[in-house]
């Protein structure tokens, strides 16, 4: 069952990209692209942050990583719908197979 929130979502990003004729250009490997592009974006938000300001960073670098895990967030809906992947489905799956491949207790130094 799909979830609610998550197609609504999807469901305002296909109406927005219909409003602006994007559809054309929102082909599975231009949503990919533009994904890792955003993902950077995310990525050069915390680079050099030491661990500790990783975690609390201040009010306006956590204002931009808000944002660009939005956009992250929006291109990997934006792909799934292209693609017809549920993503709660396709995330329980691969929780499902990550559970058999790493059991707990598994990590190396564990006790």
């Amino acid at each position: 069952m799909p979830d609610d929130r998550l197609q609504a979502l999807v469901q305002r990003l296909r109406e927005f990209s219909a409003a602006k004729q994007w559809e054309r250009y929102h082909s599975p490997k231009n949503l990919a692209m533009a994904l890792a592009g955003e993902t950077g974006e995310l990525v050069a938000e915390l680079q050099w942050l030491t661990e500790d300001e990783s975690r609390a960073p201040e009010p306006e670098r956590l204002q931009r990583i808000r944002d660009e895990a939005a956009d992250v967030f929006i291109y990997l809906a934006r792909l799934a719908d292209a693609l017809g992947i549920d993503l709660i489905e396709a995330a329980h799956a691969k929780m499902d197979r990550n559970e058999a491949r790493f059991p707990a207790g598994s990590a190396p130094g564990h006790r």
